[in-house]
């Protein structure tokens, strides 16, 4: 068990880290942009730690999922998805509440959220099963 806890970690941070790219380095980029004054350049930008935070995130969610006592494909799916409205909610309109920052940029951290969780919960649902 502690191997398939080991490999999905490392599968979903992995995925993360694209999708991040994707998201926030794609995606996203003209909207960051056009609010650069939110942000701090990126030379201070501090990537070892935004890794870590990664890292701890994923390592949570599957020893969460992990608790869990029927584990299959339909279970990290549901899972994922969960843990995704509750994660995307609370980055994208939770951060909107407080921070000068556009309804658009809300709603994409909260997609973002919702899908990187779900493909997290296809992960650790494919790759943690019940014994």
């Amino acid at each position: 068990m502690m191997k398939r806890l080991l490999m999905a970690t490392v599968a979903i941070f992995i995925t993360w880290s694209v999708m991040d790219f994707v998201i926030h380095g794609i995606l996203l980029k003209p909207t960051y942009d056009a609010t650069a004054s939110l942000w701090r350049p990126m030379e201070e930008m501090n990537m070892p730690l935004m890794y870590l935070v990664i890292l701890i995130f994923t390592a949570c969610f599957v020893m969460i999922y992990q608790m869990i006592e029927r584990k299959s494909l339909a279970t990290g799916i549901k899972y994922g998805l969960l843990f995704g409205i509750a994660s995307g909610v609370s980055m994208g309109l939770g951060s909107y509440s407080y921070l000068p920052i556009p309804m658009s940029l809300a709603w994409g951290w909260l997609g973002g959220m919702l899908v990187e969780l779900l493909v997290a919960g296809v992960i650790v649902g494919l790759l943690v099963k019940s014994d």
